[in-house]
């Protein structure tokens, strides 16, 4: 669908808006804006304080639980690809989600910190939230804050081209209790349940949440088997066949607050997760992945020790298990010339366990002022692997990577030294100071600098500076400097995989970025943020040749890429029913060693949201988004990626003094073909198709 007619359902929407009953005069009609879209005003990790949107020292986005209801999402994707400068691509594996920001992408996605209440989401494995993701839920979001750009000065590692913190709801947020169904296509149904209260001085905020979906099933037309069929003379290959996106989730939360004492446990279930398109780019309608998250973080905050001192202190534990099923179907029956009448099958299982310690101390008693000192310690533990698989791997001569049944084509468990990855723990010490100076009247100027000491490669060290003025009661600008970086994962570390092998001496990606923003209330009605970005990314780890005459290849720090662009986003308010938001990202990213587009994000990316209400308690709602401009990388000579425009039409209404709440979707109306791009050693030519249009309806009861 072009850009244009998803525009000209949204004025359409915007003209049947005009044709209508405005509301009723309220006393206030920022308070009843705040009401619909949420407090957006504040964000908090831009600092590790809650301060000012507009005076914090970042380019960031607040999303509110409103908003998420506004827009009809029902999955943490759907909610961050309205951030402008992020685009959510997809891997072939289990369609596993990637964050692309700002024109900075790659396999597994390790460059984006995603927090959860302020804790790493991280695994140790690939280092991203991991390979088995099976969506997340928005019910219990309170709100998301995103800050684009370096993190590493507060957050450390990962915290190189985004931090996503979401944020769950507490007992205010929820006040009551909620009970609520949802069905979809593609015969999803998921019900939960959340309470929200006090038991004398504790508050208490609980969600359970259960559900099920068979997932899309979009047609490949060829993948990685029918590139090996061509060589073999074979006829193994499933596609043309459907991707298996399907999954099993349970979902589960509990919060305790005492004063300042807070003690979070979340539970995170996803079984029965499709293979995608293929782990090894071969349709598998066979495997099931699974992986279990648990989380239990204890916190005191803004305690006061003395005149000007106040402690915030935390105490974390993840676990984080991967573990499959059934293993999933790497080559399909046939598969290698015959060699395989079962298909090549494999299972990689990891189990790890993460205990973060953490203290701040904030210091306010020195006029204009606002100190930060803080020191942690990691104790990150990939403490157990286990490998079910029917093959070996040939691991020298020309034939190298090249998989070999085991007698009889028996599944065995390889033995842990000779399986894709052995245990291995990282310990991580750290500490950091920022101050925040206010040394003229509307100027303040925070600076920070992050020292990470890790056990296996050593230190880095990251400062940032970002100078804020207001210029007038209704001019922000901001000038942003600061540096990054992403450590390696355990399997680009110590992974054993004659094609890709681990490197135990590889050092961090590094980025540094300059960003100069303003924001405009170009009067009472409408607000404008512009910025302007450029950065560039160093010792960028990537798998490369090993040297004549060794196969294979391993895990190096190899190139650089340097990217610029600009984003704009709006917010306008013509009534006190009716709002358009929207953004626009413009960026180029360039692959240094060859001078070529660094390749699969977008160039160019519109998101326009218009929201009315047209009634008292009801709200209808559409979203277009249109992406453009994704090139190939250096090396793959198909055509550039298709561009697609959507457009997702929601209505959400209260039935007053009833308690209930009943959601409408319709996603992708005009069935747009909608692909993410494959990457050529995945063997898809065509792509990664996503789910075409599909229907939702959901209603929740509160008392």
């Amino acid at each position: 669908m072009r850009p244009f007619f998803g525009l000209v359902i949204l004025s359409g929407l915007c003209w049947a808006a005009g044709a209508s009953t405005a509301f009723a005069q309220a006393p206030s009609e920022e308070e009843e804006l705040a009401q619909i879209y949420g407090d957006k005003t504040t964000i908090s990790i831009a600092t590790g304080a809650s301060q000012s949107l507009r005076r914090a020292p970042a380019v960031a986005t607040v999303i509110t639980a409103q908003d998420i209801a506004n827009m009809g999402a029902a999955d943490l994707d759907e909610v961050l690809e309205t951030v402008p400068g992020l685009h959510v691509s997809r891997s072939h594996g289990a369609y596993t989600p990637q964050y692309f920001i700002r024109g900075v992408a790659s396999d597994f996605n390790p460059q984006v910190l995603m927090l959860q209440n302020g804790v790493p989401m991280t695994t140790l494995y690939v280092g991203s939230r991991g390979v088995v993701w099976g969506g997340l839920p928005v019910q219990n979001i309170a709100r998301i804050e995103v800050i684009r750009g370096p993190g590493s000065a507060l957050y450390g590692a990962d915290a190189y081209a985004a931090v996503i913190n979401i944020v769950t709801k507490g007992a205010q947020d929820i006040a009551g209790t909620e009970v609520g169904v949802r069905a979809a296509s593609f015969n999803t149904h998921e019900a939960w349940l959340q309470h929200g209260g006090k038991v004398g001085p504790l508050t208490v905020a609980a969600f359970l949440r259960a559900g099920r979906s068979d997932g899309f099933r979009e047609i490949i037309a060829s993948d990685a088997q029918t590139g090996l069929d061509a060589v073999f003379g074979t006829r193994a290959s499933l596609a043309p066949g459907p991707v298996n996106t399907g999954h099993r989730a349970v979902d589960g939360g509990l919060t305790l607050g005492w004063g300042p004492w807070r003690l979070h446990a979340g539970y995170k279930d996803r079984r029965d997760v499709g293979a995608g398109a293929g782990i090894a780019g071969a349709l598998d309608p066979v495997g099931r992945l699974g992986s279990r998250r648990t989380v239990l973080d204890a916190s005191v905050n803004d305690v006061n020790l003395a005149p000007g001192w106040r402690l915030n202190a935390n105490v974390s534990h993840l676990g984080y298990v991967q573990e499959l099923s059934v293993p999933v179907q790497l080559f399909p029956p046939g598969a290698f010339g015959g060699a395989f009448p079962n298909g090549a099958i494999g299972s990689p299982n990891t189990w790890e366990r993460q205990l973060r310690l953490s203290a701040a101390l904030t210091y306010s008693g020195w006029a204009g002022h606002q100190w930060r000192i803080g020191i942690g310690h990691d104790d990150l533990d990939l403490y157990r692997t286990r490998e079910l698989r029917n093959f070996n791997v040939i691991t020298s001569g020309p034939l190298t990577g090249v998989p070999v049944p085991t007698p009889g084509g028996q599944l065995i468990e390889a033995p842990v030294a000779d399986s894709f990855l052995a245990p291995h723990r990282r310990r991580v010490d750290y500490a950091y100071v920022q101050d925040a100076w206010s040394f003229a009247r509307d100027w303040t100027l925070t600076a920070g600098v992050r020292h990470d000491r890790y056990a296996d490669f050593g230190s880095t060290t990251n400062p940032r500076v970002a100078l804020v003025w207001d210029a007038s009661l209704d001019l922000t600008a901001k000038l942003l400097y600061g540096s990054a970086f992403r450590a390696p994962s355990f399997n680009e570390q110590y992974g054993v995989n004659p094609v890709a092998s681990g490197n135990a001496g590889i050092q961090p990606e590094t980025i540094r970025t300059v960003e100069a923003a303003l924001q405009w209330h170009a009067g009472k009605a409408l607000q404008l943020n512009f910025n302007v970005f450029r950065y560039a990314m160093d010792d960028i780890i990537k798998t490369t040749p090993n040297p004549a005459p060794a196969p294979g290849a391993t895990f190096r720090n190899a190139g650089s890429q340097h990217g610029s662009g600009a984003e704009v986003e709006w917010i306008w308010d013509p009534r006190r029913d009716l709002r358009l938001t929207g953004s626009y990202a413009y960026q180029r990213s360039t692959d240094q060693t060859n001078r070529s587009d660094a390749g699969y994000a977008p160039r160019r990316q519109l998101n326009a949201r218009l929201d009315w209400s047209f009634t008292n308690g009801a709200m209808l709602s559409g979203k277009l988004n249109h992406v453009a401009g994704r090139q190939r990388a250096f090396g793959d000579n198909r055509p550039a990626v298709a561009d697609y425009t959507t457009l997702d039409l929601s209505l959400r209404t209260t039935l007053a003094a009833t308690g209930w709440e009943l959601a409408f979707a319709l996603l992708n109306a005009f069935d747009a073909d909608v692909r993410e791009p494959s990457v050529p050693s995945a063997g898809i030519a065509n792509d990664l198709p996503m789910a075409g249009r599909s229907l939702s309806a959901q209603a929740s009861y509160r008392f």
